[in-house]
């Protein structure tokens, strides 16, 4: 088995002043990279660097204007404004109730129009219409709204399915999309999906993404799911829709396609849309393509139907619209791909054990784009488009990195149970030495089609597990996408089938290795990691030495019929009361299997989780604990599926360290 790195090379002495190990509170202040907006040539940029404060959980955010051409950075002071867009006519901001507009880079502002109350501005690249989103009550659901003479009632009355979704109860508001001539007040805006109990932007985490306007003004495309209450909780039909302001019209783009489109982007030609879609109504992981419309003719072209992996990140026109680039999952990582849209032909750009997620500017030989790796957060990076080399241009971290002693990884091939190969990460320790043994976990991914590569995460962070003393082993299971469409497919209702044999087979080859200690192995996880934790305690036949589980699925049945998004549910699952009865409810459900839990088990969850909500937390530490097990509850009552407040985030990762201290 060929090897990226060798041991020898694994256990090679750091520099002398790379000597701190990461921590929680290292962590949750590196700083944190973000582009702001792009100039229409692509030669430069503003971009923003925040920190966490521990103490008050704010963010401090500074922003830097960036020379594409030379890349060279200067700050920038924009005060409380928040930028919204950079075009031909200068830079938008938006401050309080008001929208201003600089034509000289930021140096000198002045007032634009007076836009209220108003989310995701969009302005029209004539910039005389402006576009923007916010809440609009739609029905009354709440009891103050429904009876004036109760305005201290708490009462909330639904008579459909979504009635609460992700971290938050329907209060009968929606997200709409307004239009409005900058020659008009604000209060003269139209409202294009008036009455409808619709979300443009997309509920719970659309942004401005979900509407542009055409290129001669002309036209604004929005994308919504056209669907309400239990519809819309069943299905994953989301549509882009293109209103004329000119006739008052609104015609449906992708009205043929069942599942989604979204990401609308317009070629900088303005002769060509292109969108994201997948094809099969309900199926929230299906194969995501790349699609572009002959803005004239009305053709549509699926230009990655024959490219067996699945479009995940960013999607860019280059400025000569004469390709597109994208990122995708790719064999445990996240790379950079070109597109030729006339041939459809994709080539990979980048290569390495790193995640490109972005893509901001084309400086027509090379793009800059946003990297991580499992010791790094986002940076900018410049790419070669002749070669794929990266150069680094912000270096937010620089100090930090300088003083902390980072560990590697390598990816190895592991057979399966069925004779296939399995990608599994490795992540070692700084300093590691092949020559001791290491407490190790085995690490089981969410989705449970999302992909397992070299992200940067506050929460779930190798190299914050590594710099414990911790090898960690990450396997790229069934149902991960960078490993082909049928890899990626074969987890849909068989998640406590082959997936769990994936990860025995990783936990298995890893206790060959001369350098992990085979008896003391844990299996941590949250969401389908979670699940993935419930069922391996039940079946594990003493692989594990301890267990955590975060906001896992334990109870197939009950969740089935708590959780919101009931078209994922029905797609990977099937229904408890379909005949025969699924095997999710049968011998793939965690809580069939309790009797033989036998090891300790620390479980997390969020009290606003709405997607795997807090009774499937409940009935594990309660089973767990009327087993007579070791068990812990660490309980957040104001997180949602994943951990956001800072504060929270390290008292996560330090119970996280002692319950493994305590029983591994």
């Amino acid at each position: 088995m060929k090897l990226k790195y060798s041991l020898l090379a694994l256990a090679a002495p750091l520099l002398m002043n790379a000597q701190q190990l990461m921590t929680p509170e290292i962590l949750w202040t590196l700083k944190k990279v973000g582009v702001q907006a792009v100039s229409p040539d692509q030669s430069s940029l503003i971009y923003k660097v925040g920190q966490t404060d521990l103490k008050t959980e704010k963010t401090k955010n500074e922003n830097y204007f960036l020379n594409v051409l030379n890349n060279q950075s200067a700050k920038i002071d924009l005060g409380k404004k928040a930028l919204i867009q950079w075009d031909k006519n200068g830079i938008y901001a938006q401050e309080g109730d008001k929208i201003f507009l600089s034509k000289d880079n930021g140096k000198t502002w002045t007032e634009f129009y007076t836009i209220g109350e108003a989310d995701n501005v969009v302005i029209s690249p004539d910039g005389k219409k402006i576009a923007f989103s916010k809440q609009v009550l739609v029905e009354k659901v709440m009891g103050k709204d429904k009876f004036s003479d109760t305005p201290k009632t708490t009462a909330q009355v639904y008579t459909d399915l979504n009635h609460r979704h992700w971290d938050y109860f329907n209060e009968g508001k929606y997200n709409h999309v307004f239009v409005v001539n900058t020659s008009d007040k604000v209060e003269s805006a139209k409202d294009l999906l008036e009455g409808k109990m619709w979300d443009s932007p997309q509920r719970p985490f659309g942004g401005a993404e979900d509407f542009i306007w055409s290129p001669d003004s002309a036209q604004l495309l929005y994308v919504t799911k056209p669907k309400s209450g239990a519809a819309y909780s069943t299905s994953t039909n989301t549509d882009i829709f293109a209103y004329d302001l000119a006739s008052g019209t609104t015609k449906n783009l992708t009205e043929s396609n069942k599942g989604y489109d979204v990401n609308p982007k317009f070629s900088p030609d303005g002769k060509s849309l292109s969108w994201q879609s997948m094809a099969r109504d309900g199926y929230e992981a299906d194969k995501n393509d790349i699609k572009i419309l002959d803005w004239k003719s009305g053709k549509t072209t699926n230009l990655t139907s024959s490219w067996d992996e699945s479009v995940s990140g960013d999607v860019f026109w280059g400025g000569d619209s004469k390709s597109i680039y994208f990122t995708a999952a790719f064999r445990g990582t996240k790379q950079l791909f070109s597109l030729d849209p006339k041939n459809a032909k994709v080539q990979q750009i980048t290569k390495g054990d790193f995640d490109v997620n972005e893509i901001f500017t084309d400086n027509k030989s090379s793009l800059l784009v946003g990297r991580t790796d499992i010791n790094h957060a986002t940076d900018i990076f410049s790419v070669s488009l002749k070669n794929g080399e990266m150069k680094q241009v912000t270096e937010a971290n620089k100090d930090m990195y300088s003083k902390l002693a980072q560990g590697k990884s390598e990816l190895k091939m592991v057979k399966t149970s069925d004779g296939k190969e399995m990608g599994v990460w490795f992540h070692y320790p700084p300093n590691f030495d092949p020559n001791k043994k290491y407490p190790t976990l085995v690490y089981c991914q969410g989705g449970p089609q999302s992909a397992l590569t070299q992200f940067f995460s506050v929460r779930w962070n190798f190299a914050l597990m590594a710099a414990n003393g911790y090898i960690v082993v990450a396997p790229n299971r069934r149902g991960m996408p960078g490993w082909g469409t049928k890899w990626n497919e074969e987890i849909s209702k068989d998640w406590g089938g082959q997936p769990m044999r994936d990860y025995l087979a990783a936990t298995d080859f890893a206790k060959t290795l001369p350098y992990v200690d085979g008896d003391r192995v844990a299996a941590v996880g949250a969401s389908y990691g979670g699940y993935s934790v419930y069922m391996l305690a039940g079946i594990h036949e003493n692989r594990f030495k301890t267990f955590i589980a975060h906001d896992g699925l334990f109870d197939m049945k009950s969740w089935y019929l708590t959780t919101e998004e009931l078209w994922f549910a029905n797609w990977d699952l099937g229904s408890p009361w379909e005949k025969p009865q699924p095997k999710a409810y049968t011998e793939f459900n965690p809580s069939n299997f309790v009797d033989k839990w036998n090891k300790p088990i620390m479980i997390v969850q969020g009290g606003i989780d709405f997607r795997v909500p807090y009774e499937q937390g409940q009935e594990a530490f309660q089973a767990a604990k009327l087993r007579g097990l070791k068990s812990k509850l660490v309980y957040f009552p104001n997180e949602n599926h994943w951990v956001l407040h800072p504060q929270n985030g390290l008292v996560w990762q330090r119970e996280f360290f002692d319950w493994l201290k305590e029983t591994l």
